[in-house]
């Protein structure tokens, strides 16, 4: 049958050239993955309307083999700028085939799947905040490596792709990720993580604009293109808002669970609350919230200022029935270290200090969150053991 589909969909002619498929060596991967068809072209050229004629014609050829719901099409292009000119109706030709080492983005366009579980990963967490400016990138890097501390092996995605900042605090922003034989992408290591960013794509200074649907391409290459072999925990730090990417997220991959930042005034917890109503929405497990820079050390007299106010978060759990996962409060190391590439977390010489001992309480935390449940004879030895004092 996989004969005869690769035939049918060869003989499908490009509106935007009038030429066939195999002609133009379009399909890139075309296979059966149980009872699921995915197909994969190459879409350098074509506009977004062309896109759609296309994939019209895919399920009138193909309707008598596979059904509509098991048809999966996958878009790819080989160069952004040729997408965006696709997408203002220029079509171009498409570009000469480049070397296929060096890891590259795939601008899809595809289909909604069925979610799935990320291969070689324990449990996929997101971190979101519905509002920018509260320090998510930083809190995420800085947990990354506070769980690998406490024995985890982990990697994060950067999916803010309008500002991507991991490079910068993991002090990798000239490396270029490679693929390797299995044309995976291989992550970047840096302090133990293995971590994956837009930012490795793209000029610092270039700004990016995408629409919705390359947004999500991307992430789901980020997802399931990266070889992410081996992790406990794969967390993903989330663009602010609730919007394509954390539909594309929680739609194409089985997340475990979701943890919500947001600093203590007022203003920022209006949009967290609406951050954590989205993740309540679609069915996805919230960890708790942090309270990120919930107060300013002072470097010389040690002295508490509580900037943006004082246990915002900590009421807001309470409205939204959510547990409390702890407060992380400012100092001026937390900062400069992610400016030069070098996490708080790192630093052994802060092993006492306040935000140290914050991100190592919401470790912990975050770690027991997944743990098993105790089966019943446990729990009842739990109780009497409480009613006899022997468990504090």
């Amino acid at each position: 049958m996989l004969e005869e589909i690769k035939k049918r969909l060869g003989q499908l002619i490009n509106p935007a050239s009038g030429k066939s498929f195999d002609s133009e060596n379009r399909w890139q991967h075309v296979a059966m993955e149980g009872e699921k068809l995915v197909a994969e072209y190459n879409r350098d050229g074509i506009s977004p309307a062309e896109k759609r004629t296309i994939e019209g014609e895919i399920a009138k050829a193909l309707s008598d083999l596979v059904g509509i719901d098991n048809i999966m099409v996958k878009t790819t292009s080989t160069q952004s700028q040729d997408v965006f000119k696709a997408l203002d109706g220029q079509a171009s030709q498409p570009p000469a085939a480049g070397p296929t080492q060096p890891a590259q983005i795939k601008a899809g366009h595809g289909t909604i799947d069925k979610k799935k579980p990320v291969p070689g990963v324990g449990k996929i967490i997101a971190i979101g905040s519905g509002k920018g400016g509260v320090g998510k990138s930083t809190f995420t890097a800085n947990l990354a490596i506070t769980l690998s501390k406490q024995g985890k092996k982990i990697g994060v995605i950067d999916a803010d792709i309008y500002g991507p900042s991991l490079p910068m605090i993991f002090g990798k922003r000239d490396e270029k990720p490679r693929s390797n034989s299995e044309k995976k992408i291989i992550p970047v290591e840096a302090f133990g993580i293995k971590f994956m960013s837009f930012g490795f794509f793209i000029n610092e200074q270039d700004p990016v604009i995408w629409r919705g649907p390359m947004l999500g391409g991307v992430l789901n290459q980020f997802l399931f293109d990266v070889d992410w072999t081996g992790l406990d925990y794969l967390l993903i730090d989330l663009p602010p808002g609730t919007g394509d990417i954390q539909l594309s997220m929680i739609q194409n991959a089985h997340v475990d669970g979701a943890i919500v930042i947001s600093t203590p005034q007022d203003i920022a917890l209006l949009d967290a609350k609406k951050g954590a109503e989205m993740f309540k929405k679609l069915n996805l497990p919230i960890i708790g919230m942090v309270e990120n820079m919930s107060s300013f050390i002072c470097n010389h007299c040690g002295t508490e200022h509580h900037i943006f106010g004082e246990g915002g978060v900590a009421k807001a759990v309470e409205q939204l029935d959510l547990n409390f996962l702890g407060k992380v409060p400012l100092e001026i190391e937390l900062r400069t270290g992610s400016d030069k590439g070098e996490p708080y977390m790192t630093q052994d010489r802060f092993r006492d200090r306040p935000v140290w001992k914050a991100f190592e309480e919401v470790g912990h935390k975050v770690d027991q969150f997944f743990l098993p449940a105790l089966p019943p004879e446990q729990e009842k030895s739990g109780f009497f053991s409480k009613i006899l004092g022997l468990n504090k």
